[in-house]
């Protein structure tokens, strides 16, 4: 990751806006800890904090064309630039190998409608002085963090963290994922709109088609993401999504050192897990690296070395949101061992258990109908919750967390698959079966299996679960101790914005206002009732998690509905022994509906 700022149309003086941008870009220097980079534009300026990734001997940044006259600062990765540099119409003279310059040479060619060619993950400024105009982009998903502000001289400043801007702008705004912001108009327009966000939108596949289809895609997505000219490694809770994504890297990288292709570290996967002592991701974790011969760090941590770091974590992720905390913690004391051993990429496996439905609430999904529904309001709001975590726990580290399964192609593919397929309970009997199984399906392979059936099968674990069930614990104990029965009734008055409804939420609330204090900061966080993770609409699915939200305020944790899948859960290795069942769909009822 990298970390960029920019103010533009602004009526202050070059020299002053100068020395502002200096210190904004500061704020997120943690974001890009190798080279730092100004250009002054018409009426504005452009900072750029670089993380070397690709290119690290050229590719610093703000780039411009040969003639000066377009500035282009970004934080991201574009992983089709190659195919995009050979598909251009006019030559273009680059300055480097960075992934990131080809969007200047689309830009002279298509303005700002080339947007929907790229694949990557990014956030990104663009001006041009030849008219003074200037725009904003975000990705689909919102993987990568921006934000935008309003000055009072009537400037426009971006982000990639709201810390930089919040002291300058009079009212500030997370950037809309899949959106564009331009001068000429100054609104917001919507460039990503996929049909898979239309209900019924999915596809009838035969089932085992559809599974081959999903397998080759998600491989492909994982290998256009190793895409580094540093170090890298994987994230490897032990978990069936991290573990796909490392099985699916080592086979690649088998691939290439077959081939005589030597990547840095010679070839060498490192994974990389973290949790209290004697955690279940711990010891999930290290199995799943025994039988893929990663090198493996299984990091431990105390619960008061987490419970120290919280305020500094609250400050770095830029959220109250309890579930985001409770992860974001020790993922931000993984990221500074990770950065410690020279690693500045790591892959992880953000995003499955929306697109899948992976989490323990969608056994109770009424319909397939919901069940898709539930999965495109969780990606609508990915960006606020784990990309959030993934993104900036890692890259108050200077380490850049990449995540196949939110590939734009990818996702075409698996947002398409007939919800029948994903959902937890089987189309023809009505069997309850374990989440994600087409997924798990899509893996199977007795001849050379990409990870074992305990691991490929392994109940859904959350990660600030996994990494031990006494941390959440911990934390609650803490909350109780410094909140007291009187503040939570005053809480209204205190919070009158998105008021805390439990004493964790507001110790956590009470430390991102000593942060953050402006009125507008705490708008860019969503708070609403869950169970364990779900939307609201998904908390009405069950007269229990009704009475669960209600009783406990909406407990976050999995736990809260650890009981509802056993059955599925139960049935495991009668799914794994019988795997060409399910090669049957029932098109035209539905889950839940025999």
């Amino acid at each position: 990751m990298c970390g960029i700022v920019a103010i533009f149309d602004s009526g202050d003086s070059a020299e002053n806006l100068r020395k502002l941008i200096i210190q904004q870009a500061k704020r997120v220097r943690h974001r890009g800890p190798d080279w730092s980079g100004l250009k002054e534009v018409m009426n504005g300026v452009i900072a750029h904090e670089r993380l070397a990734i690709v290119d690290p001997e050229s590719g610093s940044q703000p780039l411009q064309t040969p003639d000066g006259t377009v500035t282009l600062a970004v934080n991201g990765e574009i992983y089709n630039h190659e195919s995009l540099r050979k598909k251009l119409q006019t030559p273009f003279i680059f300055s480097s190998k960075s992934d990131c310059e080809v969007i200047l040479p689309l830009y002279l060619e298509k303005g700002h409608h080339f947007i929907n060619d790229i694949e990557g993950m990014f956030a990104f400024v663009v001006h041009d002085s030849r008219d003074g105009s200037f725009f904003a982009c975000r990705d689909h998903i919102g993987i990568v963090p921006l934000y935008i502000g309003w000055r009072a001289d009537g400037g426009v400043s971006f982000s990639s963290e709201l810390k930089a801007i919040k002291d300058d702008c009079v009212r500030f705004q997370s950037f809309p994922p899949g959106h564009i912001y331009h001068s000429s108009t100054c609104k917001f327009s919507s460039w990503y709109n996929p049909s898979w966000k239309q209900q019924k939108s999915w596809q009838d596949y035969d089932p085992c088609t559809t599974l081959l289809t999903l397998k080759e895609a998600f491989e492909e997505s994982v290998r256009g993401q190793i895409m580094s000219d540093v170090p890298w490694g994987v994230l490897l809770s032990g978990g069936l999504d991290s573990s796909l994504v490392a099985a699916v890297a080592m086979r690649h990288m088998k691939l290439c050192l077959a081939a005589g292709k030597i990547p840095p570290w010679g070839g060498k996967i490192h994974s990389f897990c973290i949790g209290l002592e004697n955690s279940p991701d711990l010891k999930a974790s290290q199995a799943v690296a025994d039988h893929l011969g990663t090198i493996h760090h299984n990091f431990t941590y105390t619960i008061q070395e987490g419970l120290d770091a919280l305020s500094d974590v609250i400050y770095h992720v830029e959220t109250y949101d309890t579930t985001t905390i409770r992860a974001s913690i020790p993922m931000y004391l993984m990221s500074r061992k990770i950065k410690a051993l020279g690693v500045k990429m790591v892959l992880s496996g953000e995003g499955a258990d929306e697109i899948f439905g992976g989490y323990l609430y969608f056994h109770k999904a009424p319909n397939i109908d919901d069940f898709h529904r539930e999965c495109v309001q969780k990606l609508d709001d990915l960006h606020l919750y784990d990309c959030c975590r993934a993104n900036k726990s890692t890259s108050a580290w200077g380490v850049e967390a990449r995540v196949p399964f939110l590939g734009k192609q990818f996702l075409e593919i698996a947002m398409k698959i007939h919800p029948s397929l994903k959902a937890c309970k089987d189309p023809i009997t009505g069997d309850p079966r374990i989440e994600k199984y087409c997924l798990r399906q899509a893996f199977v392979d007795d001849e050379n299996p990409y990870l074992p059936d305990h691991v490929l099968w392994r109940q859904k674990e959350q990660f600030s679960d996994g990494v031990g069930y006494e941390w959440i614990d911990s934390l609650r104990a803490l909350a109780e101790h410094e909140v007291t029965d009187l503040m939570m009734k005053q809480a209204k008055f205190l919070f009158p914005f998105n008021t805390p409804k439990t004493k964790e939420n507001y110790y956590y609330r009470s430390i991102f206002i000593k942060h953050f204090p402006q009125p507008c900061a705490a708008a860019t966080v969503k708070y609403e009732p869950s169970i364990a993770c779900s939307t609201v609409a998904a908390v009405k699915w069950s007269e229990d998690f009704e009475l669960v939200a209600k009783e406990s305020n909406g407990e976050c944790s999995g736990r809260a509905v650890r009981g509802i899948h056993m059955d599925a859960y139960e049935n495991v290795a009668a799914i794994a022994r019988g795997i060409e069942k399910s090669c049957r769909i029932d098109e035209g009822d539905g889950m839940g509906n025999h």
